[in-house]
């Protein structure tokens, strides 16, 4: 949970409406309707930039910055528009994700780089990427969605995050919208652009179809997660609804780019290794980190502790809990500089009635205040307020029905009532977990490496993931490996 960013991610696009026109797209060299100059383009990506860096934040390890600047940078020069002034930035983001904006700006998180395991894997990331700038799919998206009025459509493909509640909350202000990534025929010409990009930069590109592979595994993995969590699966936008090993189509495209390969193209697995080694796994300390039930995020000072068995939901506008019934939940969000008493802010915010239980109180020591009213849709509602600095934390509870209310609203109270300034215990707790590499000896297995992880129940299966040896490969003696610490 990071401080609810202002909704700008509307990237000025709709402030961007030129008189239509047809442009020779440089890829394909065909005449396609858009709605946006290439200068347009690269102005667009500039501002967005400065949005994603705000709502995302560049990870802080310079030495994975200009490497994977380095390896874009080199592929882009192969590319069909090595005019534009490329950005490559990872970000930090414990998602699965690579992204980019109009103009020449590519993103990819710290998350994903923990499943690839060479830089010929790094470079087909960043190639399919590169791929849908250069034969400027966002421009194309964006200028068909404006001409059938359904605005911001290139806003769900752009940013990941708008498959979030953050995301529909923009999109439905500006209209209904596709969020189903490029199509799979936007997916497979940036795959085939990739792979060519990566023949001609020296590496095989064969590495987009195992990278892929990679990632589907993921996917897969990740479906299994969600049900286990009461969640919907996050999902890679460049990956299809087959294992790439049986994705005809997809093999072809990425088959073309075979007579660029050099007799020796480059796989850099040791250098990507020793580049990514030390990266954090999962949520950091400036998003929060949950620690079993507890949730401590030192960068904002609180600590939160929810039931027993309840599954902790940690996204970049709020967190939430869900009980295992998985009908009764709670969400925690910030507010900036509240005005008045905790029960004045809670009373004018949430326009409480003569009819609501309303209270003020002290939790931890710090002034706070509790209401019980009903919702919009007559649903009970349980609300805390607590002040912390210049913050106020407002905890929701919520139920399916009167009877789950009333069953988990002790839950919501104790919820509410663990809240509490961050103490230094706590904030040594929450350094984040790291990838580290060693070196496999004879008989190692993933699940003796699972049985001394800190990731839990579902250790051997991560490891065998960011080491490629999904569902049942084990390591071989000599070979480096990736662990988790």
């Amino acid at each position: 949970m990071k401080r609810p960013p202002v909704l700008k991610l509307v990237f000025g696009f709709l402030l961007l409406v030129p008189l239509a026109n047809c442009a020779t797209n440089p890829v394909t060299g065909r005449q396609n309707f858009v709605m946006m100059s290439e200068s347009q383009e690269v102005s667009t990506g500039r501002k967005a930039d400065q949005e994603v860096r705000k709502e995302y934040g560049a990870y802080d390890l310079p030495t994975l910055q200009q490497y994977v600047t380095t390896v874009g940078q080199k592929l882009a020069k192969m590319s069909h528009r090595p005019q534009l002034e490329y950005h490559f930035t990872v970000v930090d983001s414990p998602e699965i994700n690579a992204f980019a904006l109009p103009g020449g700006y590519v993103y990819i998180t710290r998350g994903i780089i923990a499943y690839l395991n060479s830089e010929a894997e790094l470079a087909a990331v960043l190639g399919h990427e590169i791929g849908h700038v250069t034969a400027r799919h966002s421009v194309q998206q964006y200028s068909a969605s404006m001409a059938t009025g359904i605005g911001a459509t290139v806003l769900g493909i752009l940013v990941p995050e708008l498959g979030s509640d953050l995301g529909q909350n923009i999109l439905g202000l500006l209209g209904n919208a596709l969020l189903s990534g490029y199509g799979r025929d936007h997916e497979l010409e940036a795959d085939r652009l990739g792979a060519e990009y990566l023949a001609r930069a020296g590496y095989d590109p064969q590495a987009m179809i195992r990278v892929i592979g990679v990632l589907k595994n993921q996917e897969e993995f990740d479906a299994e997660l969600a049900r286990q969590e009461g969640r919907e699966p996050r999902r890679y936008h460049g990956v299809f609804a087959t294992h790439p090993d049986n994705d005809t189509r997809l093999q072809q495209v990425v088959g073309e780019a075979n007579r660029y390969v050099l007799a020796k193209p480059a796989v850099g697995r040791a250098e990507f290794l020793d580049r990514s080694n030390g990266i954090a796994f999962g949520d950091s300390p400036e998003q929060g980190i949950v620690r079993g039930s507890d949730f401590l995020h030192p960068g904002l000072g609180f600590g939160l502790r929810f039931p027993k068995e309840w599954k902790i939901q940690n996204r970049p506008d709020r967190l939430a809990g869900i009980n295992p019934a998985r009908d009764a939940a709670v969400e925690l969000t910030l507010i900036e500089k509240p005005q008045g008493a905790p029960a004045d802010f809670l009373r004018r915010t949430y326009r409480l009635g003569f009819g609501s239980e309303l209270g003020s109180t002290t939790v931890n020591g710090l002034p706070a205040a509790t209401a019980v009213t009903t919702s919009q849709k007559g649903a009970p509602l349980f609300l805390g307020a607590v002040y912390l600095g210049s913050r106020a934390y407002v905890l929701k509870g919520m139920a399916a029905n009167s009877h789950a209310f009333t069953r988990n609203r002790p839950d919501m109270l104790a919820t509410f009532r663990s809240f509490h300034p961050v103490t230094d215990e706590e904030r040594k707790l929450a350094r984040p977990l790291t990838l580290k590499t060693v070196t496999a000896r004879a008989g190692m297995t993933y699940g003796e490496l699972a049985r001394q992880s800190p990731l839990g129940k579902n250790a051997e299966r991560y490891l065998r993931l960011i080491n490629a040896a999904y569902p049942t490969g084990e390591p071989a003696p000599g070979q480096t490996i990736k662990i988790i610490e």
